[in-house]
C-alpha cells in the first residue's frame, strides 16, 4: 500500500511537470557568456527551406562557408526543406527528444508551439543588445546590421507576448499577377487599385462560351479567371479589410462572424459559375496564367518568377505558354483609400542547448543570414524584400531595382516589380496575432474556403445551416475551443497532451485501486470483529 501511494505521488509530480509544458511559456533568459571560446570546436544544425530553387541552396551553401571562414571552430550543418510545414513538424517531433536544430528558418505562429516546452526558444532581446556579441557588437567579425537598421516593422513581428523570439530573415506580401491583354479584351481597363468587384465582374464575364464550348476570351476549353494560392491568407485579409473579428492579441477567436459568412456565400457563387477555383483544388495558379488560362492569379510576392509568359521558372512546357502583358498589382481591396495587405515571410529562431558557447555560436550564425551580401543575394532569386535598411539602401540592392526587364533572369520584370509592391506596401501591412494556437487559427481560416469550394462543386447547397456546420466541424478538427473557447476565450491552454491523458487515466485507476483496497480492508476487519 505504501509503495502504491508512493508511486501516486510521483505520477502526480510527473503530471505537473507535463502541465506546464501545456501552453506557451515564456522563455527562460540566456546567460551570455563573457568571452566566445574561438578554441573549442562547435557543431550547429540549421535548418532552411527553399522550392527547390538551385541558386537559392548555391546562396545556402555559400553562406555556410563564408561564416564557417570567418569562425573556423564552428562547423554548420545545413539541412534544406521543402517546406516550412516540414521544418515545423520535425521541430515538434524533436523538442520531445531534445534534438532541435540550433537555428532554423521559421514563422512566429510556430514559435509559439515550439514554446511550449521548457526553454526551448532562446530570447533574443540581451543578445541583440549585447555590446560584444549583439547586433553590431565590438567582437562580431562581420558587418552586422545594427537593430535601428532592421526595419522596424519586420522586426516587431517576431514579438511574442512582449519578447523578441525570431528575427526577421526575409519579407514578401501577396501579388495579384494579371492577364492585362485578356482584362482589356473583355472590354475593362485596370484600375489604378484593385477591387472585389472589379474582379468578380471580370472573373464572370470571361465565362462566356462560344458554340463549341471554348472560352470566347481565351478560344481554349479551359479557363480558371480567379485562382487564388493561399486561401489562409485569403480570407484573413477580407476580414481585415473590412475590420471584422478574427483574433486578438491575446487568442480570442474572432473568425466565425458573420462577415466571413457572407464572404463564404460570395465564394460559393462564384466557384458554382466556375469562375474561381484555388490551389488546392486546381493547382498552382501561375501555371494556368502562363497558359493564358486564368486572368487573376494571386500569390505571394515570392512566388514572381514562376508567374508571366517570359516566367524563368514553371511547371508547364514552353509550348503551352502564350504571349501576354502581365501587370502586378496590389491584392483586391474593399476601401481603396485604406489599402491592406498581409505581411509574410520567413525568420529565424535560435533553439536552447545545454552549453551556452553552443547557443551563441549559433546566435552569431543567426545574426550573419542578415549581413548584406546574403540578404541581397537571397532576395534577388525571388520577389522578398531585404529585412534592413542598410541592405535596401545598399548601391548594388538599389542597382538591381532600377534594372527592371534587362533580362527574364536576375532581371526579371516581374519579379522586380513584385519587390517594389511590397516594398511599396510596408506601411499598409499587417501581421496577425501570434498565440500557441495561431496556426491552427490559419488552417482554419483557410479551410473554410476550401471545404466551401469544395462543396460547391459536388452540388451540395451552401447555406447557413451549412456555414454553421462547418463552423463547428473546423472548431473541433483544428481543436479551436481548446485554445480560446471557441469564439472568447484567453489562448493559454492548448490541446491536453495524450501523455497528460494517459497519466490522469493511470491516477483515476490508482485512486480507484486504493478505494478498493481500503473497502477490502474494512470488510474484513468487520469480519474478523464479527468471529470474534
Amino acid at each position: 500500500m505504501k509503495k502504491l501511494i508512493c508511486a501516486l505521488i510521483a505520477l502526480v509530480l510527473c503530471l505537473g511537470t507535463l502541465s506546464g509544458c501545456h501552453g506557451t511559456k515564456r522563455q527562460k533568459a540566456f546567460e551570455i557568456p563573457e568571452e566566445f571560446d574561438s578554441e573549442k570546436q562547435y557543431t550547429i544544425t540549421f535548418w532552411a527551406k527553399n522550392d527547390n530553387n538551385t541558386v537559392q541552396q548555391e546562396i545556402y551553401k555559400n553562406t555556410v562557408a563564408s561564416f564557417e571562414e570567418l569562425y573556423p571552430n564552428i562547423k554548420v550543418e545545413l539541412k534544406l526543406y521543402s517546406d516550412y510545414g516540414l521544418i515545423y513538424n520535425d521541430v515538434i517531433t524533436n523538442i520531445s527528444t531534445g534534438t532541435t536544430p540550433n537555428v532554423c528558418i521559421t514563422y512566429p505562429d510556430h514559435i509559439a508551439t515550439y514554446m511550449t516546452g521548457d526553454d526551448t526558444v532562446v530570447p533574443l532581446d540581451a543578445l541583440m543588445a549585447d555590446e560584444k556579441f549583439g547586433l553590431g557588437g565590438s567582437e562580431v567579425r562581420f558587418e552586422a546590421p545594427k537593430k535601428d537598421e532592421i526595419i522596424g516593422k519586420y522586426l516587431e513581428e517576431g514579438v511574442i507576448g512582449g519578447v523578441q523570439y525570431a528575427i526577421p530573415f526575409m519579407r514578401s506580401s501577396e501579388a495579384c499577377y494579371i492577364n492585362k491583354d485578356l482584362v482589356e479584351k473583355l472590354g475593362f481597363t485596370l484600375p489604378e487599385t484593385l477591387t472585389w468587384d472589379f474582379v468578380w465582374e471580370v472573373s464572370e464575364k470571361a465565362m462566356e462560351k462560344d458554340a463549341e464550348g471554348n472560352f470566347l476570351v481565351n478560344g481554349q476549353k479551359v479557363l480558371i479567371p480567379f485562382i487564388y494560392k493561399s486561401t489562409d491568407n485569403m480570407m484573413i485579409q477580407i476580414l481585415r479589410q473590412q475590420g471584422a473579428a478574427y483574433s486578438t492579441e491575446e487568442g480570442e477567436i474572432g473568425l466565425f462572424n458573420d462577415t466571413a459568412k457572407e464572404f463564404l456565400f460570395e465564394i460559393a457563387e462564384h466557384t458554382a459559375s466556375g469562375a474561381f477555383s484555388t490551389f488546392k483544388i486546381s493547382s498552382y495558379p501561375g501555371n494556368f496564367l502562363n497558359a493564358g488560362q486564368c486572368i487573376f492569379a494571386i500569390d505571394s510576392t515570392a512566388g514572381a518568377t514562376w508567374m508571366g509568359a517570359h516566367s524563368p521558372q514553371g511547371d508547364i512546357h514552353e509550348d503551352r505558354k502564350v504571349e501576354f502583358e502581365t501587370a502586378v498589382m496590389a491584392i483586391p481591396q474593399f476601401d481603396t483609400e485604406n489599402p491592406s495587405m498581409i505581411s509574410q515571410g520567413p525568420s529565424v529562431c535560435v533553439f536552447n542547448k545545454p552549453d551556452n558557447g553552443e547557443v551563441l555560436a549559433s546566435w552569431l550564425f543567426a545574426q550573419y543570414l542578415l549581413t548584406n551580401d546574403i540578404q541581397i543575394a537571397y532576395s534577388q532569386t525571388e520577389g522578398y524584400v531585404p529585412v534592413t535598411a542598410k541592405a535596401q539602401n545598399d548601391p548594388v540592392y538599389v542597382d538591381y531595382l532600377s534594372r527592371e526587364g534587362e533580362d527574364n533572369d536576375l532581371y526579371y520584370d516581374v519579379k522586380i516589380k513584385a519587390t517594389k509592391l511590397a516594398i511599396e506596401y510596408t506601411d499598409k501591412s499587417f501581421v496577425t496575432p501570434v498565440f500557441n494556437g495561431s496556426a491552427s487559427l490559419r488552417n482554419a481560416a483557410g479551410q473554410l474556403i476550401e471545404e466551401v469550394a469544395k462543396a460547391t462543386r459536388r452540388n451540395k447547397t451552401v447555406d447557413d445551416a451549412f456555414i454553421e456546420n462547418l463552423y463547428g466541424e473546423m472548431t473541433s478538427l483544428y481543436r479551436l475551443d481548446g485554445i480560446g473557447g471557441g469564439q472568447s476565450g484567453r489562448a493559454e491552454l492548448g490541446e491536453l497532451p495524450s501523455t497528460a491523458v494517459m497519466l490522469l487515466s493511470v491516477i483515476g485507476a490508482a485512486w480507484v485501486f486504493i478505494g478498493v483496497y481500503l473497502l477490502i480492508g474494512y470488510l474484513k476487519k468487520r469480519k474478523n470483529q464479527g468471529n470474534t
